[in-house]
C-alpha cells in the first residue's frame, strides 16, 4: 500500500516543480522588462562605437576611482582615464563632454545616478563622451553598494 501511495504523489510533485520553474522564469522575465540592461554603445555617423569615459575621484576616498573604473569596464564601457581631484565634491555627477546627452544618461543609469545629476560641459579637447565625477555621496552609487 505504501508503494501505491508513493505513485499517487509523484504526479503532484512533478506539477509543483514545473510550477516553480515557470514562476522563476516569469519572475526573471518581468525583472528584465522593468530593468533592461544598458548597452555601452552609441551610434554616430552610421558607426557603432563604445562610449568612452574618464573617471575623476573627488570623493576623498582612496581607491574609489579604481572601483568605479572596474565597474564600468565590466559593463563594457571604455574607461580611458582615471584621475583624482584635490578639491572634494559633495555629490557625484556625470558631465556630458561632446553634446551627447544620451551617452551620459546611459552612464548615469548604470551607476544609479538620477538624470538631474547629468550636466553638460562640452570640452573639445577631451576625447571622451562623458566624465564621471565621484563625490562624497559615492556610497549611494551601485559600484559602492555593500
Amino acid at each position: 500500500m505504501s508503494g501505491e501511495r508513493r505513485r499517487r504523489f509523484w504526479p503532484w510533485i512533478l506539477v509543483i516543480v514545473a510550477g516553480l520553474v515557470v514562476v522563476v522564469f516569469l519572475g526573471s522575465f518581468v525583472w528584465r522588462m522593468l530593468n533592461p540592461p544598458v548597452q555601452p554603445y552609441v551610434e554616430s555617423d552610421g558607426q557603432i562605437t563604445v562610449i568612452q569615459v574618464n573617471v575623476v575621484n573627488a570623493s576623498g576616498r582612496n581607491g574609489a576611482g579604481r572601483q568605479a573604473l572596474e565597474y564600468l569596464r565590466e559593463r563594457g564601457f571604455d574607461v580611458v582615464e582615471l584621475a583624482s581631484s584635490s578639491s572634494l565634491q559633495d555629490s557625484s555627477t556625470i558631465i556630458d563632454r561632446i553634446g551627447d546627452r544620451a551617452s551620459a544618461l546611459k552612464i548615469a543609469s548604470v551607476l544609479g545616478l538620477p538624470d538631474s545629476l547629468v550636466v553638460t560641459g562640452i570640452d573639445s579637447m577631451m576625447f571622451v563622451h562623458a566624465s564621471v565625477v565621484l563625490g562624497k555621496d559615492l556610497t549611494t552609487l551601485k559600484p559602492f553598494e555593500e
